[in-house]
C-alpha cells in the first residue's frame, strides 16, 4: 500500500510557522516578513487567510488554549470543588511555563479578537469552579471578587515564574507557586465542619448568604418566587455579603 504525504494546505503552514516563530523568538519575531518564508507563502496570503497580523496572532492565541480549555473543562463536574481549584491554578502556572512567549502575548499584551475571547472562556471556567464552591456553604467572599482574586493573583506568580525561567533562577523560586494558592484559598474557602463551633457569626452568615445566592443564580426557583420577589431576595443577600464578608458583593 503507498502512501501518499499531502502538504498542509496555506493556512496550516501559516498557523504552524507564527507558532514556532513566537515559542522560538517572542511576539517581535513574528512579522510578515518571518511568516512568509516560514511557511513558504506570499504576504498576500496571510492577509487573506486573517486579515492582518493580529488576525493571525489571536487565531495562534486560540489553538495554543485550546487543550488547556479542555483539560479545565474536564475539571468541572466531579470531585471536591476546591481540590479543582487547587489543581486548576496549578495547570495554569504549567501552561504558562511550557507556552512563555504564548501566555505574555495572551497575559501581558491582551487585544480584542479571538484570543480574548479564549480568555473570557478561560476565565468563566474559573467562575464555575468558585460557584461550586460558593454551593457548598465554604467561600467566603463574593463569586466574582474570589474569582478575580485567584485570576489576578495566578497571573502574577506565572509571569514571574516565566521572567525567572527565562534569566535562569526558576530555582530561587521554588515553592512560590503552590505556597501562593494555598494562601489565596486559605483566604476564600473555609471548611465549614471544622470552621463552623469557632467561626465569627458574621462570616457565618457572609458564608451561607453567599451559596444561597449561588444557587438561586442557578435558576430553577420560577415557581417558588415571583420575579420581583427572586430580585429583591437576590439585593437583600447582596447586601448581607457585602456587608459581613471580605471583598465586593457576590
Amino acid at each position: 500500500m503507498t502512501v501518499i504525504e499531502t502538504t498542509p494546505q496555506p493556512r496550516e503552514r501559516i498557523l504552524r510557522a507564527a507558532a514556532d516563530l513566537l515559542a522560538e523568538g517572542g511576539r517581535e519575531a513574528v512579522s510578515t516578513r518571518s511568516v512568509s518564508a516560514a511557511a513558504g507563502v506570499q504576504a498576500q496570503t496571510i492577509y487573506r487567510q486573517f486579515g492582518d497580523m493580529q488576525g493571525l496572532l489571536d487565531e495562534v492565541a486560540r489553538r495554543g488554549l485550546a487543550a488547556y480549555l479542555a483539560d479545565k473543562k474536564a475539571n468541572l463536574t466531579a470531585g471536591d470543588p476546591v481540590e479543582q481549584l487547587r489543581s486548576g491554578w496549578d495547570l495554569h502556572v504549567a501552561f504558562g511555563l511550557a507556552n512563555p512567549a504564548l501566555y505574555r502575548l495572551l497575559y501581558t499584551d491582551p487585544r480584542p479578537g479571538e484570543g480574548a475571547a479564549a480568555m473570557d472562556e478561560a476565565y468563566g471556567i474559573l467562575v464555575q469552579l468558585v460557584t461550586r464552591v460558593a454551593e457548598t456553604g465554604r467561600l467566603r467572599m463574593g463569586i466574582e471578587a474570589a474569582a478575580a482574586m485567584i485570576h489576578s493573583t495566578g497571573i502574577g506568580v506565572t509571569v514571574t515564574l516565566i521572567g525567572a525561567a527565562a534569566a535562569g533562577r526558576l530555582a530561587e523560586h521554588e515553592g512560590l507557586s503552590e505556597s501562593t494558592r494555598d494562601a489565596v484559598l486559605a483566604a476564600l474557602v473555609t471548611d465549614a465542619e471544622r470552621a463552623a463551633p469557632v467561626e465569627d457569626p458574621r462570616a457565618a452568615r457572609a458564608r451561607h448568604a453567599v451559596a444561597l445566592k449561588a444557587l438561586l443564580d442557578e435558576g430553577g426557583e420560577e415557581r417558588s418566587f415571583t420575579p420581583g420577589e427572586h430580585l429583591l431576595l437576590t439585593e437583600w443577600l447582596t447586601r448581607l455579603v457585602s456587608a459581613t464578608a471580605p471583598g465586593d458583593a457576590a
